[in-house]
C-alpha cells in the first residue's frame, strides 16, 4: 500500500491541511522551518502525490518550464539547481530545456510543455524580443524572464528577475580603475542579449566617468560568430584575449562578459606569455565556483542567484495561481564585487 498524504502529515508534525498547501503551491505563509519539515518527510517516506489525476480535473500540470541557454556554462546549471529547488520547495515540478538562444527552438519546447499543462514558463535566454512567444502568452501561458527586465518587453511578461547589470560592469571596471589601469578591455562575444548590452554599457560608462579611452580596438566581441558562444565561451575568452593582446596597444586589464569567458581569456593570457595578474588583469561576471578555484582566483561580479531564483518563483507562481494580477513585477538584484586573486595594481606583482 503506497504511502498516503498523511504519513507525511504525522512524520512531520503538522497538519494533512499544511501538507497539502505544499503540494498546491499555497506556501507563501509557511514558514521556511515547517517547509523543510514537510519536504524531508516527503523524501524520507518516497511519498509521490497523484499529480497525474489533479492535472485531469484541472486541465493544469504542478510543473514548471524552464528554458535556458545551454547548462555548459556553470552559471546556468547552478540557476537551474536553484530554480528548481525553490520550486520543488513549493510544491511544482521542473522540467528544463537548452536551446541556445534559439528563438524557434525556445518557441517549439514552450508549445510541448504547455500541451502538458504547463502554464508557466521560465525563459533564461535574456532576448531582446520575446515575440516568439506571442500566440502562446494569448493562449494563457505565464513568461517568467530570468536575467532580463520586464520593463521594456514587447510582450507581456508575467514577471522577471536580473541582477543589475549595468551597475555590476561600472562596479569590475571602477575595481581595475582604482588599481592604476588606464588601457582597460572588455571580451564579450556576441553582444545580442539584453544583458550583455548592459554589461558592455556600464563598462563604457565608467571609462567615460573617470575620461579614460573607449576605442573599438580595447573591445572584442567575437566577430564572425554565429551563435551567442555559450558553450564554447570558454574557447571564445582565450581567442579573444589572444586578440587584444596583439593589438597596437594592448591593455593593461580585461573586462570580460561571464566567468567561463573569463577563464578562457586566463589561457589566452598564457598563450601570449603573460602571466596574471603580474602582466595582465582580469575581472569577470557571475561567480561560478570555477571562480574560486581557479589560480589565481577569479575576481569577479557575484550575482545572488538563490535569492533571486526564489523571487522569480514565487512571481511566477502567484501570477499562474491568480493571486496577483496588473503590471508585470520585475525584481532587480544589486550586484557585488568579489575580490580575489586576478586584478592587482598596474606593473605590480600579485
Amino acid at each position: 500500500m503506497g504511502v498516503g498524504i498523511g504519513s507525511v502529515a504525522k512524520m512531520a508534525g503538522v497538519s494533512v491541511t499544511t501538507v497539502s498547501n505544499l503540494l498546491n503551491g499555497r506556501a507563501e505563509r509557511m514558514s521556511p522551518e515547517t517547509r523543510q519539515r514537510v519536504m524531508q518527510a516527503i523524501e524520507a517516506l518516497g511519498y509521490s502525490p497523484n499529480t497525474s489525476a489533479r492535472q485531469l480535473k484541472t486541465g493544469k500540470s504542478e510543473t514548471l518550464g524552464l528554458i535556458v541557454p545551454s547548462v555548459a556554462n556553470p552559471f546556468w546549471g547552478l540557476a537551474a539547481h536553484e530554480i528548481e529547488k525553490a520550486a520543488m520547495a513549493r510544491g511544482y515540478n521542473v522540467v528544463f530545456c537548452n536551446a541556445d538562444r534559439d528563438p524557434e527552438l525556445e518557441r517549439r519546447y514552450a508549445e510541448k510543455l504547455m500541451s502538458y499543462g504547463v502554464r508557466g514558463l521560465i525563459l533564461g535566454s535574456s532576448p531582446l524580443s520575446f515575440s516568439h512567444f506571442s500566440s502562446l502568452v494569448e493562449r494563457g501561458l505565464v513568461i517568467a524572464a530570468f536575467d532580463r527586465s520586464a520593463a521594456d518587453a514587447d510582450i507581456s511578461l508575467g514577471c522577471s528577475v536580473s541582477v543589475d547589470n549595468r551597475l555590476g560592469a561600472r562596479l569590475a571596471v571602477q575595481h581595475l580603475i582604482g588599481l592604476g589601469h588606464r588601457r582597460i578591455g572588455a571580451i564579450s562575444g556576441p553582444v545580442r542579449t539584453a544583458s550583455r548590452i548592459a554589461r558592455i554599457e556600464g563598462y563604457r560608462e565608467a571609462l567615460q566617468a573617470a575620461g579614460l579611452p573607449v576605442g573599438a580596438d580595447l573591445i572584442w566581441e567575437g566577430a564572425g560568430i554565429s551563435g551567442f558562444g555559450d558553450r564554447e565561451g570558454a574557447d571564445l575568452g582565450r581567442a579573444g584575449m589572444r586578440e587584444l593582446l596583439t593589438r597596437a596597444e594592448p591593455p593593461t586589464a580585461v573586462f570580460v562578459i561571464n566567468d567561463l569567458y573569463a577563464l578562457g581569456a586566463y589561457a589566452g593570457a598564457r598563450d601570449m606569455g603573460r602571466s596574471v595578474p603580474a602582466d595582465l588583469s582580469i575581472v569577470g561576471f557571475d561567480d561560478i565556483l570555477l571562480s574560486e578555484i581557479a589560480q589565481p582566483p577569479l575576481t569577479t561580479i557575484r550575482q545572488p542567484i538563490a535569492p533571486m531564483a526564489a523571487s522569480l518563483v514565487d512571481a511566477l507562481l502567484a501570477r499562474i495561481q491568480g493571486g496577483v494580477e496588473g503590471d508585470p513585477i520585475h525584481l532587480t538584484a544589486l550586484p557585488e564585487l568579489v575580490v580575489r586573486g586576478s586584478a592587482a595594481p598596474i606593473n605590480q606583482p600579485g
